[in-house]
């Protein structure tokens, strides 16, 4: 099963850094997120990458054809679809590079991507700033056993802010620790059958709207729980905190 993966945000609260490279370029440690979302997939299993670029699209395809070259074989080259195999010591798989274009809508990423690929199947997606130690494998059983047309991994991610419980105008709690949210959010990592493909309508289409939405209602869209590690790169302080997490002496939570 192929793993699309969405690189064409612009990373507005990025500041600077998001306007000299795509959001899944910045580092954490010595490699972009991207690679570490990579590492994750790979070491379950799942190698076959399709990689959905919009803003920036350079810094990405340079990134592995030319500062990895030594490990990157082109095996296809056209304007807007590059397709290469990558073989280090540690890691292998196949990608293919489809500029998406710059203002396209989430799901017209994946659509014009899938439909230039000619592909008639399911697929995985995910977004290129986002880390998580999920199972993938239990997620793709999930989704077949529910018979989903849609799957997406819901998450509690941990509030930037204290909590406060107010009653009366007086504060009767404050927590600063957030260690649990009762609130799940959308964190990516979906499985979607390949006739929902055809709800995404325009090149303008936003995935988590209108395709979403339909198959909520029609009782079609399943949440597979995670309460494990999750964390999406947003800012310069999400860098930041993704570093210390790296250099801490202890495994990064986002290995699975």
């Amino acid at each position: 099963m192929k793993v699309f993966i969405l690189c064409g945000g612009f990373g507005t609260r990025l500041d600077y850094e998001g306007t000299l490279i795509a959001k899944p370029m910045v580092r954490i440690g010595p490699d972009p997120i991207l690679m570490h979302i990579i590492k994750n997939y790979c070491n379950q299993g799942y190698n076959d990458f399709v990689f959905c670029l919009g803003h920036k699209s350079r810094t990405i395809i340079n990134y592995f054809l030319k500062e990895k070259n030594i490990f990157s074989k082109k095996i296809y080259n056209k304007k807007s679809n590059i397709e290469f195999t990558y073989n280090s010591k540690n890691l292998s798989f196949k990608g293919t590079l489809i500029y998406t274009g710059l203002k396209t809508g989430t799901g017209g990423r994946i659509k014009k991507a899938y439909n230039q690929l000619n592909l008639n199947e399911d697929i995985m997606m995910t977004y290129g700033d986002g880390l998580s130690n999920i199972s993938v494998k239990k997620l793709v059983k999930f989704h077949y056993k529910n018979k989903s047309k849609v799957t997406l991994t819901a998450v509690r991610p941990k509030q930037r802010y204290g909590v406060l419980k107010i009653k009366n105008n007086k504060i009767t709690n404050f927590d600063n620790e957030n260690r649990s949210t009762d609130t799940y959010v959308n964190g990516g990592f979906f499985i979607i059958d390949k006739s929902a493909i055809k709800k995404i309508k325009k090149s303008s289409t936003y995935w988590e709207q209108e395709p979403l939405n339909f198959f909520a209602k029609k009782k079609q869209l399943h949440a597979f729980k995670h309460e494990g590690f999750w964390k999406s790169l947003d800012t310069l302080k999400d860098k930041n905190d993704f570093n210390k997490l790296y250099n801490a002496k202890k495994k990064s939570p986002w290995k699975v």
